[in-house]
């Protein structure tokens, strides 16, 4: 069994390889219309899983096509990444789970600020650990709808580093309204990332005195991080 030190390290490498390959990952264009997903509940499970397939294989290539960019062109590399990215995850509806009771009190000038605020912390926090630790491959293992919506799934996943290590990961994932299977959070070794994001951004607004303005300005990934280290 892990030390709570070595779990810490491992969490934090697969956390960030979430968000930055597969990010962290997941829907597939033009993969999962209303007419190609049947009704079947075992054949739609196996088109989630394939959906996700292809795109983490899109998501690899794509970021080891960029990976050379983020020392020497770093807005080149934020920008392709975040083109890519915003396909396969949903990134408005994250930071609003994550904003939680607080993204009804907040402008919407806030939740668009957010969100971006959201992205570009998980951006430069995460990149350069997973350039330097390196993932080998992922692999989809199984895709499961959820027993009361056909419109939720989870997919487990392994992400391999280049030592071989195997870390396991779920996605947890939603179809739109456009018939988009898309990726609304993570869990690591039975850490809910997006609970872990929420309980912080509440406690940021209560220490500024319910000032979201400010907590939305002084929004990190890593403060939350080594939060979690010292635990």
């Amino acid at each position: 069994m892990k030390c709570k030190s070595e779990q810490y390290i491992v969490l934090r490498s697969i956390f960030k390889s979430y968000f930055l390959v597969f990010s962290l990952l997941l829907c597939g264009s033009g993969l999962t219309s209303a007419q190609s997903i049947s009704k079947d509940v075992s054949q739609t499970e196996v088109i989630v899983k394939n959906t996700v397939a292809v795109s983490v294989a899109e998501l690899l290539e794509k970021f080891n096509q960029e990976r050379d960019f983020y020392e020497t062109e770093p807005d080149r590399f934020f920008k392709n990444m975040d083109v890519a990215l915003s396909k396969i995850v949903d990134f408005r509806r994250i930071a609003a789970r994550v904003m939680g009771k607080y993204a009804r009190k907040a402008s919407k000038e806030q939740k668009n600020n957010f969100v971006d605020v959201f992205k570009k912390s998980l951006y430069v926090t995460y990149t350069k650990t997973l350039i330097d630790s390196g993932v080998y491959k992922i692999n989809v293992t199984k895709a499961k709808l959820n027993n009361r919506s056909n419109k939720r799934a989870t997919v487990d996943l392994e992400v391999v580093s280049e030592n071989g290590t195997i870390f396991p990961v779920i996605y947890s994932m939603h179809k739109t309204k456009e018939n988009k299977w898309l990726l609304e959070n993570v869990i690591v070794f039975g850490v809910n990332v997006g609970l872990a994001f929420r309980d912080r951004f509440e406690a940021q607004v209560r220490k500024n005195k319910g000032d979201i303005s400010s907590v939305i300005k002084t929004w990190t990934v890593d403060l939350d991080i080594k939060k979690a280290e010292g635990a």
